[in-house]
This record gives structure tokens, C-alpha cells and sequence, in this order.
């Protein structure tokens, strides 16, 4: 790939799991009723034929990995697992009161951190069968959760695969050992590679591995070990994405400083020494960030247009209603968003009160549901089109005219009604969601708020 390319489009962006981005959403939030009224919306519309989705944030863990940008809560008292998972049964109870008239369809569970195999399998059974309790599971349905190799026993992966968990994602980050001291991640090669092959064993039927490049102390030789280390090993998908560098947000990034990190010359390198190997491999670019095998469902959702993205990454199930449930998660109406409180203690303050506990949120205009549509599909099917009236407002025009330079590039194409993201271009998919974001372009921000898009 040009270098040139590389480093003219690189540039701070959102990663957009949503739009409008959450920055950017409105100040004044969505009353509680007023969510509820958009969740009811969503979940009548979609519950019986898609079903809907369900997030669970787990935010603990027993130490801080440093270079991680989630919303965590460090501790090693495992007490607080019990209470933890009594406030999120809560909180879904508190959704049943909107959907009284019809048990829930469950077409889609993730289970994300922090670190969720923090909880100990009986819990995370007790958790899961809560959830499940009175409502259906859709027979496409789909479990996942995100494992950290130091600390997922094989009673873990048995306990999530007799509750109906059949895919895993796990946090490797990389392999070289001084990388790891670095960011202060507990693991070895050893327990990734037995992680998978138990994995397998038992049942599972997609692995995922993390991949992290522009870490401290990564160099390009050391990125391509751990390539042929991942490759060996042969996940289903593989998430290959950049390091965000924000202590300003995540104090604990101040543990080295920019000088431990690659300058941008070596982090280009890395990335494509990185991207050059996973496709030599076998691994196609589905999307922002993400490589999947053919044989993998991810790749064929791309294949027949049915994949998407939402708050969890890409998926190939799509349900209009996405409800995440703990401290700091985001549900998704369609219309609307709403996050939950990120301390942990005022979320139980909320729901132990007996009301959802949103702190922030948006209800989309109808130009914000029009560029969240040509969006969604860029980042899925890498084009759009325009061709019916409730496909076009004037910031789609305005985007037109920010893509001139990436057209003259030939990173996307250009035609009547249409716009096509090149097989070059696939690499650059971020800047050009960034040209349809209106809420970017009225209020450039004033200080660094998103990663580098490269």
C-alpha cells in the first residue's frame, strides 16, 4: 500500500459504532420514558422476527492492563461479583415492565469487560439463566463473550457452552513478552493455545483473537512473530486493530510515555507488515479493522450483505433493538441511544431506586437516520446508494464534496447514486464515514477526542 496514503489520511477519527458518536450526542439526554418509549418502538417491531440483542458490561477485573481504553473497575475482592450480577438482573426486570404483552426473543448475548471471566463460572451461569429465564431463545441465536487467557479455565468454558455459548473472543493483544510487561497483561502463548484448542474441544464454533499494533515497544519484527504465531494457531476471525492512545481519558497510558511508543513511521510498518500477513494467510478485510476467514460467518454475512455494526463491533445477526445492561453500556432503539451510568455505584443507586440507570443519550433526527444508514453501509459493504427519497438530505451532498480528494486518490468511486469504496480504499473506510458526519464538520472538535485512523 502507498505509504504516501497512509500518512495523508491518518488522521483523529471516530471508530463509529454509532452515529451521531457519542461525543456528539445530544447534551440534554432522553427522559427514561421517553427511552422507554423508543425501546418499546423498537422491540415491537422486530422482537417476533429478528428478536433483539443483549449487551452485558462486566466491568471488573484484577488488574489493570494498561494500554485499556474500556471502562473498568479494579479489585480483587470477588464479593462483588454476587451483588453485580443481582443489579443487572434488576435492571432487566425493569425492561420487562416495557415489554409485558410478549417474552422477549433473544437473537444475540455478549458478554464484555473488563474482564467477564473475572466472575466464576457459577455465576456467570446463574447470570446468563437469569436473563434467559422468562423469555425464548431464537434458534439462530448467537452467545459470545470476550476472554482473557490468564484467568479463562476450562470450568468457564464449559459453563458458557451448556448455556448456550458457542463463540469466543480472545483478548491476545500480542505475544512478545516484553510488550506484555509493558502494558501489564498477564498471559502466555501457552494459555492462548490451549484457550483455543479447549475451545474447540468442547464445542465452539468461532474463536476471535484481539490484536493490538502501535502497543510500547512493538517493532515490526516482533508484530510478524506474533502474525505467525496467530496464524498457526488459525482463528476464525481476527480483530487487527490500533492502539488508542488517550491519557487524557485513561490514566493508566501514563505508565510509559509517547516515547515507548512507535513513531509513526514504524507504526504504519507495523500495521502493514501485520495486514500483508494475515491476508497471505487466508484472512479477508471484512470491514473497519476486521479479518475473517471464508469459511467463517462473518465473511459470508459480508459475502450476502447481512453484515452489520453496532456497539459490540461487527456481527452478522442484525436486530433493530440492542439493550446493554451494567455500568456504562449502550443500548440501541435504532431511533435512539442511551448509555447507563459508568460508576459503578451510582448504577446501583438507580436501579435500586427502580429506575434505568441512563446517564446520557440521543434521539436521531431524520438526517441523522440517513447518514447512519449510508455509514453502516460503508462500513459493511464498503458502498451506498441514494437512489430513494428518504436516502438523501443536504449532508449527503456534503459529503459528496469532502470525498473529492479521496476520489481523486481513487480510494472511493464516485458514480450517479452511488458511491464505492476501492479495493485500496478499503483500508482508508473510516475517513470516509468521517466525510457523512455532519455532527463532525458543525463542531470540529477543539481537542484530541479520537485515535488516529490508521
Amino acid at each position: 500500500m502507498d505509504k504516501d496514503l497512509l500518512f495523508k489520511y491518518n488522521t483523529p477519527g471516530p471508530r463509529y459504532t454509532s452515529y451521531p458518536t457519542v461525543p456528539y450526542w445530544q447534551k440534554t439526554p432522553p427522559t427514561e420514558e421517553n427511552w422507554k418509549k423508543l425501546a418499546k418502538e423498537a422491540f415491537t417491531i422486530s422482537n417476533e422476527k429478528e428478536g433483539i440483542s443483549l449487551y452485558i458490561h462486566l466491568p471488573f477485573c484484577e488488574s489493570l492492563c494498561t494500554y485499556c481504553g474500556c471502562n473498568t473497575r479494579i479489585t480483587i475482592n470477588h464479593k462483588v461479583e454476587e451483588i453485580y450480577i443481582n443489579a443487572v438482573l434488576k435492571e432487566w426486570e425493569l425492561y420487562f415492565s416495557i415489554f409485558v404483552e410478549t417474552k422477549p426473543v433473544i437473537r444475540e448475548i455478549h458478554l464484555g469487560g473488563g474482564t467477564p471471566t473475572f466472575f466464576n463460572p457459577e455465576n456467570l451461569t446463574k447470570l446468563i439463566e437469569g436473563l434467559l429465564k422468562n423469555a425464548e431463545v431464537h434458534p439462530k441465536a448467537q452467545f459470545s463473550f470476550e476472554a482473557h487467557p490468564g484467568n479463562t479455565t476450562d470450568e468457564h468454558l464449559q459453563a458458557l457452552f451448556n448455556v448456550g455459548f458457542r463463540r469466543i473472543s480472545i483478548g491476545v493483544q500480542d505475544f512478545n513478552p516484553l510488550v506484555l510487561a509493558v502494558i501489564n497483561r498477564q498471559q502466555t502463548y501457552e494459555q492462548v493455545s490451549h484457550l483455543t484448542k479447549k475451545a474447540r474441544e468442547i464445542g465452539y464454533t468461532s474463536v476471535n483473537y484481539d490484536i493490538v499494533y502501535g502497543l510500547p515497544m512493538q517493532k515490526v519484527c516482533t508484530m510478524m512473530e506474533t502474525i505467525m504465531r496467530v496464524v498457526q494457531l488459525h482463528p476464525d476471525r481476527i480483530a487487527f486493530y490500533s492502539y488508542a492512545h488517550i491519557p487524557w481519558i485513561k490514566p493508566g497510558q501514563r505508565k510509559y510515555t509517547e516515547s515507548d511508543l512507535p513513531d509513526p513511521d514504524k507504526k504504519m510498518a507495523i500495521y502493514e507488515t501485520g495486514r500483508n500477513a494475515l491476508e497471505l494467510s487466508g484472512y479477508h478485510d471484512i470491514g473497519m479493522d476486521h479479518f475473517s476467514l471464508e469459511t467463517d460467518e462473518l465473511y459470508k454475512a459480508q459475502q450476502d450483505g447481512r453484515l452489520h455494526r453496532n456497539f459490540m463491533g461487527y456481527t452478522d445477526t442484525h436486530t433493530q433493538l440492542l439493550i446493554g445492561l451494567g455500568a456504562s453500556s449502550i443500548s440501541d432503539s435504532w431511533t435512539g441511544y442511551v448509555q447507563n451510568e459508568k460508576n459503578v455505584e451510582a448504577y446501583y443507586e438507580k436501579i435500586k431506586a427502580g429506575h434505568l440507570p441512563i446517564i446520557k443519550g440521543h434521539e436521531l433526527t431524520k438526517e441523522d437516520l440517513i447518514l447512519r444508514k449510508h455509514i453502516l453501509r460503508i462500513m459493511t459493504q464498503f458502498e451506498t446508494t441514494w437512489k430513494n427519497e428518504d436516502e438523501v438530505c443536504d449532508d449527503l451532498y456534503k459529503a459528496l464534496e469532502r470525498l473529492s480528494e479521496l476520489q481523486f486518490d481513487e480510494l472511493v468511486e464516485i458514480e450517479p447514486y452511488r458511491l464505492r469504496v476501492t479495493s485500496t480504499g478499503k483500508a482508508f473506510v473510516r475517513n470516509v464515514c468521517m466525510a457523512f458526519d455532519a455532527k463532525l464538520w458543525s463542531e470540529l472538535p477543539a481537542t484530541t477526542q479520537f485515535s488516529q485512523t490508521v
